[in-house]
Parts: structure tokens; sequence; C-alpha cells
């Protein structure tokens, strides 16, 4: 990693770290930015670290490692697939996540834990299938995509169905799970994100030098002495369980896993997975993006999935435009 890359990261975090200070001190009970750092230190008045440890900061957090876990899922699968738009929103496995969400919504009208438990295994199960059918003496980049890509369609397909066939208040309650937000997040949601977070970010970090040889192709990795096949298995599974569980905690929060990879890649300037870099691209953009539904439309706050689905969309514009003028699609 080059000097470049760590002022980077140095600077994502800061601005993670500082956007997360005026998130706990922004609402109806306003705080500055020093009363949010005294209280957080123990320092406060009782009101003070009431609204803090039990209302604000688990949503603060719950948006930091969902932000993580989809910029380091969407980093693996870019580089996996070797296409920046090989990300898990393309891939289908958000949308797997959101079938197992809406099974248990819809068919077995389940509470907010079997919900985030549908969740995750729907995610894992989509996972397990687009490996499965993509491999053919290996799993490789065009293919991942083209059978991701097909599940995914299928998902959405199945996403309607699930809707079609609803009551009112299931309905209702699906379509809010959709949006994606981090209103009403509390340390029920913070805990299985920081032990699944600190588990497998660990792992994938540590495969990055492996990923990084994997870039130049499956033959000369082998060559090299990776074992491709089972560095591709444990990575894929990794970033699977990561923003499956990101999508339980906090529903689809469109794009992040897209544009977080490309958008660090472009800062850093460096060629690699940039695994570090979008993880923390990850955590900045979903806590900005969440801030700008907080403040940007007066009393009228919108769920973060909404924001991100906006900025992301424009994204990705911006990026077929770029990949057509240099020839890549």
């Amino acid at each position: 990693m080059n000097v470049r890359a760590s002022l980077v990261i140095l600077l994502l975090a800061v601005v993670a770290a500082g956007t997360s200070v005026v998130l706990i001190g922004s609402g109806d009970f306003s705080m500055t930015p020093g009363e949010v750092v005294t209280t957080l230190f123990g320092r406060g008045t009782f009101q003070q670290e009431f609204i803090v440890t039990d209302l604000r900061l688990p949503r603060v957090l719950v948006g930091l490692l969902v932000g993580a876990a989809l910029g380091v899922g969407g980093a693996v699968f870019q580089t996996l697939s070797r296409n920046p738009l090989g990300s898990p929103d393309v891939l289908g496995f958000g949308q797997g996540a959101t079938v197992g969400a809406l099974t248990v919504i819809v068919l077995f009208h389940g509470g907010a834990t079997a919900v985030a438990g549908g969740a995750v295994v729907g995610g894992l199960l989509t996972g397990v299938a687009v490996y499965v059918l993509a491999w053919k003496r290996g799993v490789h980049g065009f293919r991942l995509v083209l059978v991701g890509i097909g599940a995914a369609a299928m998902l959405t397909a199945a996403t309607q169905y699930l809707i079609t066939k609803a009551d009112l208040v299931d309905a209702t309650r699906a379509v809010v799970w959709m949006t994606g937000s981090l209103d009403g997040r509390d340390w029920a949601q913070v805990r299985p994100l920081l032990v699944v977070c600190g588990l497998l970010l660990p792992v994938v970090f540590a495969h990055g030098p492996a990923l990084r040889v994997m870039e130049m192709g499956d033959d000369a990795a082998y060559a090299l002495g990776v074992g491709v096949e089972r560095t591709r298995l444990v990575l894929m599974g990794s970033a699977v369980l990561l923003v499956a569980v990101a999508t339980a905690a906090a529903g689809p929060i469109a794009f992040v896993s897209l544009s977080a990879p490309q958008l660090a890649r472009r800062l850093t300037r460096f060629t690699g997975p940039n695994l570090v870099a979008s993880t923390f691209m990850g955590a900045a953009l979903l806590l900005v993006a969440d801030w700008v539904s907080m403040e940007a439309f007066g009393d009228r706050q919108l769920p973060v999935g909404v924001v991100t689905g906006v900025l992301g969309g424009c994204y990705l514009l911006w990026l077929l435009v770029s990949e057509r003028k240099a020839g890549r699609i």
C-alpha cells in the first residue's frame, strides 16, 4: 500500500468519524460536537447520555458497520468478477436477502429478529446457488456475472410475487423494510454486526495479497502458488455473509457496494483490490447519505436507502459512460 492510499484511508476515517459526531448531535435535541464527545467519554448529563448511548449511537454504529460490510463486499466481488459492475447489487445477493426477509414477513408474519434471520439465510442460499451454477472447472468472472444477473432477475420477480400475495399490513411492512433505513436501529442490530465484521473483515484482509495475484488470472495465480479455488470460496463466502448480515440489519441499501470500491480506487490510484480503502469508503458514504437524508429535505426525513439509490443511480450512469468511452463495454 502506497503513501497516497494510506492518506486516503486516513482521510476517509476522519470523514466517517466527523460525520458520526455530527449525526449523533443532530435531531430535535441538538448537541454541539463538543457535547457529543464529552458525553461519549461519560461526562454528559443524564439526558445527554440517554439520548447518545441509547438512541443515536446505535444508529450511527449500524451505519458504520453496514457501510463497511457493503464496501468490502463490493470490492471482493468486483475483483473476483474483474468487472466494475460485478457488485452484490448486480449479482443478486442483496435480492436474495430481500426474498428471505419477505418470505418471513409474508408467509410466517415473523417479527424483526425472524426477518433478519430470513435475510441472512436468503443471502447465503443465493450465494451458494450462484457459486454452484457458475462453476465449470472453477468460477470465472464473466460466468459469475451472467449467473448473478440471471439470479437477480429471478429474485426480483419473486419479491414482486410475494408482495402481491401479502395482505395490506404485511405488504406495508415489506415495502418499508425494502426501502433500507437506519431509523430505530438499536444495540440488538449492533451486536451481530460487530461479531460478523470482527470475525470476517480480518479474514478478507488477510486474503488481500492472494486476491491481488488472482487479478492477473487463475493460471498466473496457480503458478505463483495461490490456492485459487480455496481463496475464491473463502472470499465469496465471507463477502456474501457480510452483505447478508448488513442487509438484515438495515434492509437493502442500494449502490454502496457498487460505488464504494470504484471511488476508493479513483482516490487511491491503487491498482489492487483496495479492500481497506473500500471498507472505509463504504462506511463514510453511508453515513454521509444518512446525514443528507436527515438534513437536506427540511422536516421530511427520507430513508437512507432512497438517498443512496438516487446518488448511486447517477453514479452508475456516469460509470457506464466512462467504461464505454474507455472501450471496455
